[in-house]
């Protein structure tokens, strides 16, 4: 027992320091074969040069030793050196292939910042990869889920796995630096519990939304939190954790088919404001100097082809167009791109 442990210390160790003996055998090899014939190579980098084109055989040709000790250290070198080049390339083959193992397998902390978190994996949150990459092809998007390996492979994607309450799989999808959350209702509990108890799904989207929050308080990081509600009652419940915005799935899709059948058509002005591959959309825009009440923002879009429809949560702005625009109001209109940039060209649109 003791000599099993011996081997597996000193195998342990020859991967620690195998790569560090390897660069001073080249820079130690480089030094000699300088000191043997110093008017053959000149510098210390041409030396250091010849060396790793010997040991990888490549041999260009462009220097060679001339004297017989220089040519027995060559040989010395292909003896020893080349099989060291071969561990160092299969070494480095298997350093590729754990990175890429533990980046699929989501073990891996993601370091960049103003990305998009998306919590859940579904069809919903497949199809908010597509839209998210739409809107903005430079954002990177983060998946948190239990699953074994990444389900999508894209070149702005990166997956993490883990239970999304912890506060360390939070951090390894560098929480704190995010864009913003979205929280999407678990798709296996909606579709195997949701009709035996359908606390079970918004009371894990709950208990997630409450985990980001909770870090939100103790980092003093404002994080801008979309949650998934299964059923529009338990909305209540997610305001007292601070949940900003909300998708109420259920209610939504059935007040949605019940007025498509009193208001034919409605469901294709859902459509053209849910989707980006229309030219016309909702954003955000910036509230102008010129702007003292919504009548003078009402009429000032309109002349540029965009229509102002709320302010935050506030659809009712043809009731109140004679009123003051708050300083900090965040108002809405429905446009074009073109109308947009006729707006605010410096502006980056939010949908």
């Amino acid at each position: 027992m003791p000599f099993k442990k011996l081997l597996y210390y000193l195998t342990k160790l020859r991967n620690r320091i195998f790569f560090p003996l390897f660069i001073l055998y080249v820079l130690f090899a480089a030094y000699i074969i300088l000191y043997i014939e110093p008017q053959t190579f000149g510098t210390y980098l041409t030396a250091i040069y010849w060396v790793l084109t010997t040991l990888a055989t490549v041999g260009f040709g462009d220097y060679a030793p001339v004297t017989q000790m220089g040519q027995a250290f060559t040989i010395f070198l292909y003896i020893t050196g080349i099989g060291l080049v071969s561990v160092f390339i299969g070494k480095m083959i298997k350093i590729v292939y754990l990175f890429d193992k533990l980046k699929v397998g989501g073990e891996m902390k993601y370091s960049g910042k103003n990305h998009i978190i998306l919590i859940g994996w579904s069809d919903k949150s497949q199809l908010a990869i597509q839209e998210i990459l739409k809107s903005d092809k430079s954002i990177d998007i983060v998946i948190i889920d239990e699953l074994e390996k990444a389900p999508m492979v894209e070149k702005q994607l990166y997956y993490v796995r883990g239970d999304a309450t912890d506060e360390e799989t939070l951090y390894k999808a560098n929480l704190p630096e995010a864009k913003g959350v979205i929280i999407f209702a678990d798709q296996h509990l909606q579709d195997n519990f949701v009709t035996k108890d359908p606390l079970l799904v918004d009371g894990k989207t709950l208990l997630i939304a409450t985990a980001i929050t909770s870090m939100e308080e103790k980092l003093k990081t404002p994080i801008h939190v979309t949650a998934e509600v299964v059923y529009q009652k338990h909305i209540r419940l997610f305001k007292q954790v601070k949940v900003d915005e909300f998708i109420p799935t259920q209610e939504m899709i059935s007040h949605a088919a019940v007025r498509s059948l009193f208001s034919h058509g409605v469901t294709n002005m859902y459509s053209e404001l849910m989707s980006s591959q229309y030219e016309e959309s909702m954003y955000e825009i910036s509230k102008q100097e010129a702007w003292k009440t919504y009548r003078d923002a009402f009429n000032d879009l309109l002349n540029k082809g965009a229509t102002l429809v709320a302010d935050r949560g506030n659809l009712h702005i043809n009731q109140k167009l004679d009123e003051s625009i708050p300083e900090d109001a965040q108002l809405f209109v429905i446009c074009d791109k073109a109308a947009l940039t006729k707006i605010n060209p410096d502006h980056k649109t939010k949908k």
